[in-house]
């Protein structure tokens, strides 16, 4: 993170972070606690909030669901970027060119066009896109 101000996060970091992932969660939270810092910044995709709800709402859990929302929506220096119509063709490249599902195109398409540097994932599928320096919490262990 030293090298990197600016990262995009994928849903993954979110839904770990919310549900106190045993395994990830020591990682976002110190994740978490970096983009809460002066001169950090994060985004990630509206998208991410449509991710990150349908477990809780599927499940009736009105506590998770409304924690993700505030994190999603208030969280310092994190940003929620809405998928415009050039996010939308860059993501519609992405699926052509190197086979990405929907979603993960967008999550990448927005990282690009936010101008992050890096992307925050567990899903070494982004390492297809050579525009993009994925970090991988795995690799972090």
């Amino acid at each position: 993170m030293k090298r990197h101000k600016r990262v995009a996060l994928d849903t993954s970091v979110f839904i770990y972070q919310a549900q106190a992932h045993p395994k990830y969660s020591i990682l976002t939270r110190r994740l978490f606690s970096w983009i809460e810092q002066p001169g950090s910044y994060a985004v990630s995709s509206t998208l991410t909030l449509t991710e990150v709800l349908v477990q809780p709402i599927r499940n009736k859990d009105e506590n998770l669901e409304s924690a993700l929302v505030g994190l999603l929506t208030k969280f310092p220096n994190l940003d929620l970027i809405p998928v415009s119509v050039r996010i939308a063709a860059l993501a519609a490249r992405y699926r052509a060119e190197y086979g990405l599902r929907t979603p993960d195109a967008i999550q990448a398409a927005t990282c690009i066009y936010s101008q992050v540097p890096a992307l925050i994932t567990n899903d070494a599928i982004f390492r297809r896109i050579p525009e993009i320096n994925v970090l991988i919490l795995d690799d972090l262990f």
